[in-house]
């Protein structure tokens, strides 16, 4: 595959302060592990899109089940143009264009463009939602083909279906905006994304009044989805429907429901865009509040969360056997939140959250050709397709699956003012401009990591330049090593970025070694192990995964690193532990030695029968004992 194709930009209000500036994807090239699942991914699964399939739904307005069928193109565009400049390949350029022609031949006069009756528009059911995923795909080609008679095809065509909407449903339309789609207005409401995107690209002063009109519609009536009210009083995501004075919740699927995952997500997405083209920090407040409660609330051990796509305290209860766990859509979701607070803050503690869902509930929710993401991804059980969705052979997950290749490619490395920071650490090249010194650094990795500890790091830019290099040190690896040009580097903080500021010049060399120290977590007669960043599971193709762990855990259990015995298998290793319930019989009363595998390997092969599990229970003993 080769380069350069299409432009990906990041905009922002001139006035606003971007903490981080994420690269352009055309500058980064990644190796090893995880430039193989990309690669797979893009070549078995957007590239392989039937583009006429996924629009034939725009030109039949017969929707009466209120299902979803136009989302898909819109989800498709997110990930197929940046890859079509990624790429370069022909044959995935043809496809955007054809998919921009039919969805613009789509397009009634009066602007809708979607499925639904001229009487059932904008009410009920997922019309405004679907518009959404439209207007995103829509401005994705543009975004991509800007300055070109077909990128301009895709902004007019974006105007009038934002036009559009802002008659049915703006200050003074035939409803209140809140009142259309599912769950207190939440999914309808997520169009504030791409509506601010519409007003940073045309400078056109009625989008922004239609994204304030949005805000409001999401904030004040009380039967909406209230995502600034309740986010600034802090109240957890998991209590934000039904409030605590309810006496009796009714049941999840219902239009009050404020606990769907997916879509309040999506919606502070929105007020984050608008935060940067407006200044309006209780938009980011709210923003902050609800992603600090969901990373403490509802993240489990690999980085997913949700059951039954709705918010449930999920933290302490993950070790539980609840019902569809971690659904694809939450996670790629929660991978674009961690990134636009990471862009917006310069927060660390977001780039830790996206490398743990990175690697784990994400590269665990794709098949291991890369062609399907799962719907749902348990921490214990068995991987497997999901279901279809509005009689189309796709589902919004593996529509949604792309996307989060996208994350870690644009935040591999950033640029920061006078720095040049690195995120994530991975086998490949990157380049990123420093902003004040408009000029681009490129770096070489060569690692194996997480699989192993070290990183090895080469400054490829051509001339010196003054600008300082800023190292993610994970919160996990307590005792990290640093040497440039082979000098010890001293006060290395975990949770923290290593700030490295000198004059670099074309050859140096930065020497990484974190601390992959196994971690034990406990929850209610239940341990998990990770490694690093990795979750570690166990999988039916090496051993039982049903016994349970008896008494007089290791404080910090050895896990050793082995080699694999399957080539579908990234990490493995072996621990001696105490499993089985056999304390009775002294040879089984002694520790056995089993294997672990990362969590996004365990039952990949997606055949029924092939269990995983990541919890552990542990024996119970009466208090006091016999």
């Amino acid at each position: 595959m080769k380069a350069i194709l299409f432009p990906v930009f990041a905009l922002a209000a001139s006035w606003a302060c971007v903490a981080n500036v994420p690269a352009d994807i055309r500058d980064v090239r990644l190796k090893g592990y995880v430039g193989e699942r990309l690669e797979s991914c893009i070549r078995h699964h957007v590239m392989e899109t039937d583009v006429s399939y996924i629009t034939d739904c725009f030109f039949d307005r017969t929707e009466t089940r209120n299902w979803w069928q136009t989302e898909f193109w819109g989800k498709y565009m997110h990930s197929a143009m940046p890859f079509a400049g990624y790429t370069e390949c022909p044959r995935l350029k043809a496809a955007v264009d054809l998919g921009l022609d039919r969805v613009v031949a789509a397009q009634a006069p009066e602007g809708y463009i979607g499925n639904y009756p001229d009487d059932v528009r904008c009410r009920e059911g997922w019309d405004v939602w679907g518009m959404k995923y439209t207007l995103l795909g829509l401005l994705h080609y543009y975004d991509g083909a800007k300055g070109t008679p077909r990128g301009e095809k895709a902004l007019n065509a974006a105007k009038k279906l934002c036009d559009f909407v802002i008659r049915e449903l703006g200050p003074g339309g035939k409803r209140e905006f809140w009142t259309t789609g599912n769950y207190a207005g939440m999914p309808s409401s997520t169009i504030l994304e791409p509506v601010v995107w519409l007003y940073n690209r045309t400078q056109e002063k009625k989008y922004l009044d239609f994204a304030s009109h949005l805000v409001q519609q999401m904030s004040e009536p009380t039967k909406g989805p209230r995502l600034l009210d309740l986010a600034l009083q802090d109240v957890p995501v998991y209590k934000r429907w039904p409030l605590a004075t309810d006496a009796k919740p009714p049941k999840s699927f219902v239009k009050e429901n404020r606990l769907k995952a997916y879509e309040m997500m999506s919606c502070y997405q929105g007020l984050l865009e608008y935060y940067e083209a407006t200044g309006r920090k209780d938009c980011l407040t709210a923003a902050v509040n609800t992603a600090k409660s969901i990373a403490r609330d509802e993240v489990n051990v690999a980085g997913g969360a949700a059951s039954g796509e709705h918010w449930f305290n999920g933290a302490v209860k993950q070790h539980l056997p609840y019902k569809h766990l971690q659904e694809t859509c939450v996670t790629t979701t929660w991978l674009r939140l961690c990134e636009k607070l990471l862009a917006v803050t310069g927060d660390r503690f977001w780039a830790d959250e996206i490398e743990k869902t990175f690697y784990n509930a994400y590269l665990a929710s794709m098949r291991r050709d890369g062609g399907a993401f799962s719907a749902y991804t348990p921490l214990n059980g068995s991987r497997l397709y999901g279901h279809d969705h509005c009689r189309m052979h796709t589902d919004c997950c593996n529509a949604n699956g792309p996307r989060g290749f996208l994350v870690f490619l644009r935040n591999f490395m950033q640029g920061d003012d006078k720095a040049a920071v690195v995120n994530f650490y991975a086998s490949g090249r990157a380049a990123v401009e420093v902003p004040a010194l408009k000029e681009k650094v490129v770096f070489d990795q060569y690692t194996l990591y997480p699989k192993n500890d070290t990183v090895l790091m080469w400054n490829r830019t051509k001339k010196p330049l003054d600008f300082t290099l800023k190292l993610r040190i994970p919160a996990w690896s307590a005792k990290t090593h640093v040497k440039v040009n082979n000098e010890e580097i001293k006060n290395v903080k975990p949770g923290a970025y290593l700030e490295l500021a000198r004059t670099w010049k074309d050859g140096d060399r930065v020497e990484v070694h974190f601390d992959l120290a196994v971690r034990m977590h406990k929850l209610d007669h239940a341990v998990a192990f990770t490694r690093g960043p990795v979750a570690m599971a166990r999988e039916t193709r090496s051993g039982d995964v049903g016994e349970v762990l008896r008494e007089h855990l290791p404080a910090k259990p050895a896990f050793t690193l082995v080699r694999n015995e399957s080539p579908d298998i990234w990490i493995t290793c072996t621990a001696t532990l105490p499993f089985g319930g056999h304390s009775e019989n002294p040879d089984g009363a002694n520790p056995a030695t089993v294997t672990f595998v990362d969590y996004a390997s365990a039952g990949n092969d997606w055949v029924p029968g092939n269990n995983v599990r990541t919890w552990f229970a542990t024996e119970w003993t009466i208090p006091g004992g016999w």
